[in-house]
């Protein structure tokens, strides 16, 4: 996989997104590697409803994938390993590794990675659309095995589509309760997503259909968002806070 150190990051967008730290350590309370998704992805863009899938995605894979703008194709082999709540996704291609955290939902999965050899500081969110707009979001933190709900209801008054501004209420991994605004813009292929609530951060991140990933915690962390199909094979696009344009990825299992 071809990718700029700047760009590297679920998170499906899955700011988390977001999104800030995956999962990834054993089926303790906290997670302790991963590796981050190449920039990957093939994410299907439609609005049919998502096929059924298997009820776990752990396993080992052989990935394909493109990189945006021309920039070339690549292979990787693809460890994810359940973590409690989320999973850790490791990549391994040629010399380079890439260690994130994901959420599933339904048939859709979110993640959030950065290179090296665990993916501190990103997070992904997994938001799913509502026939009245209003988003549910599953949260994935790197490190951490638990992941966070959130709920963003549109503002009487935003904008069409996903953008607007958001109320959202939520509970963090420890179950404390939280409340803030959510603002999402249209940029290029995605959205960029702006977090209110308490501290402020911001994620970038794809819709597909009625499902949107977004990643989070930072320029060094991108994301992935991927189809579940039935025979287990996963579909994603990818990307990041800094190029704005999207790679593909198919993850096949061995």
């Amino acid at each position: 996989m071809k990718r700029p150190n700047s760009i590297l990051t679920l998170s499906l967008v899955f700011g988390s997104l977001l999104i800030a730290g995956l999962a990834c350590g054993g089926s303790s309370t906290t997670t302790t590697n991963n590796t981050a998704a190449p920039a990957n992805n093939s994410t299907a863009t439609s609005s049919t409803p998502a096929p059924s899938a298997p009820k776990s995605i752990a396993g080992n894979y052989t990935t394909t994938g493109s990189n945006p703008d021309g920039g070339g194709q690549y292979k990787a082999d693809l460890v994810i390993t359940p973590r409690d709540d989320v999973y850790q996704f490791s990549w391994k291609s040629g010399t380079s590794s890439y260690d994130g955290v994901g959420v599933m939902t339904d048939a859709r999965v979110a993640v959030a990675y950065t290179d090296g050899a665990n993916g501190k500081g990103c997070g992904v969110v997994l938001y799913k659309i509502g026939s009245d707009g209003a988003m549910d979001g599953k949260i994935g933190y790197w490190g951490v095995n638990s992941m966070e709900t959130e709920k963003a209801t549109r503002t009487k008054g935003s904008g069409s589509d996903l953008d607007g501004v958001y109320d959202i209420v939520g509970k963090n991994p420890e179950g404390k309760e939280y409340k803030g605004k959510l603002t999402v813009i249209q940029s290029g292929e995605g959205y960029t997503f702006d977090w209110e609530a308490g501290n402020a951060f911001s994620g970038f991140g794809i819709k597909a259909g009625n499902y949107v990933a977004v990643g989070f915690g930072g320029k060094q962390c991108a994301f992935v968002g991927y189809d579940v199909e039935a025979d287990g094979t996963l579909n994603g696009r990818w990307g990041n806070q800094v190029t704005r344009k999207l790679g593909t990825e198919v993850a096949k299992k061995k």
